[in-house]
């Protein structure tokens, strides 16, 4: 079977490292696997350090339409089984082109489909509408959570025959293969996302304003449109000497950060299955996340890890106050119970899995 995975190739963040990922456990597991990104940029760029097999279309924009012909022509005369689109710039170009290719086609939903282009306006809207329509025409569709899956089948109208829940994976490590920690004097905390307002970090500033916790630090990982505005913020709460913002870090130089943090903390409005909760798990830290996507999948309990309600600083505040509270002993086991636990259902092996047999159902 031959499967092309298609996305605009501007990713760079967890869409970027799903894809990145499964086509990693593609190759290892000898599967015929092509990435083709519509654009150079971060996607073919961490394809090519990865040693996939990726070719890059070269079309300029959502608006050139030019490349049409040239999608369909390289998934026909490539004699591909499957196509999977990553993304709605993907997921468009394929609806244009769905009576001139005879592959089957499946989508990945990474995100909400209605917050895609929340805040944009009367554009906004129209980039939604042509999206979902988009989704619509696909002969399947994995959602990563049940709530993406429900969202499509009861708001968008989708044959729940089409939709297919798949969790998210990632290569876990034995613990051997971690770093050693670092000692450090203060609590550190590490928030790795876009600096966007999705991702509300303005929220958990607030909320470590309110613990008012010299000994608490915060690291906060990534770059994007809101990064000024939380530095600003974090300079209005006067929390100066207890934020650092890293800015991009590779996963090399993430990875050598959890080596001095306490907990990983996301406190987004909006999330599918957190891939940075998954990795930072894999690298032995305690997970605090805002109740998004399908989280109690990924924390289950209290016994793994804190979950606070979303878009509350009281409840954020609160469980900050908690972790910090509980002895390092205690927090290390967590840690160690929150990975076996995610490690044994969220392997990149089993989401490959799941994602063959229902290619070999439409096949």
């Amino acid at each position: 079977m031959k499967v092309l995975h298609v996305n605009a190739g501007l990713e760079n963040g967890g869409g970027l490292t799903h894809i990145i990922n499964l086509l990693k456990e593609a190759k290892n597991e000898q599967q015929n696997f092509t990435l083709l990104c519509l654009a150079d940029g971060p996607v073919a760029q961490a394809a090519r350090t990865a040693k996939l097999n990726v070719q890059v279309l070269g079309i300029k924009s959502r608006y050139d339409l030019g490349g049409l012909n040239k999608l369909a022509n390289f998934i026909n005369q490539g004699n591909f089984n499957i196509v999977h689109t990553h993304g709605p710039r993907a997921n468009l170009f394929l609806s244009l082109i769905r009576r001139k290719i005879t592959a089957k086609w499946c989508i990945t939903i990474h995100s909400d489909p209605y917050l895609d282009f929340a805040g944009r306006g009367l554009k906004g809207k129209i980039f939604t509408k042509v999206n979902l329509h988009a989704i619509s025409q696909a002969d399947c569709i994995f959602a990563v959570t049940k709530r993406f899956a429900n969202l499509l089948i009861k708001k968008v109208k989708i044959n729940p025959e089409k939709v297919h829940v798949i969790y998210n994976g990632t290569f876990f490590h034995e613990d051997s293969q971690i770093p050693a920690k670092y000692e450090h004097p203060n609590f550190n905390i590490v928030n790795v996302a876009r600096a966007e307002k999705i991702k509300g970090q303005a929220l958990l500033l607030q909320a470590l304003k309110k613990l008012n916790n010299a000994n608490a630090h915060l690291f906060i990982v990534g770059d994007g449109t809101e990064l000024n505005s939380l530095k600003n913020l974090a300079q209005q709460l006067k929390l100066g000497p207890q934020v650092t913002f890293q800015g991009f870090m590779t996963h090399k130089q993430l990875k050598n950060l959890y080596r001095r943090m306490d907990l990983a903390v996301l406190t987004s409005y909006s999330e599918s299955f957190p891939l940075v909760l998954l990795e930072a798990s894999d690298n032995l830290l305690p997970l605090l996340s805002t109740a998004v996507g399908d989280i109690e999948v990924m924390i289950p309990d209290q016994k793994y890890g804190f979950v606070a309600n979303i878009g509350d600083v009281d409840s954020i505040c609160t469980q900050l106050k908690q972790a910090i509270a509980t002895p390092k002993e205690q927090l290390k086991e967590m840690a160690q119970r929150e990975k076996s636990y995610v490690a044994g259902h969220f392997s990149l092996k089993q989401q490959l899995e799941s994602i063959l047999q229902v290619y070999n159902k439409i096949e």
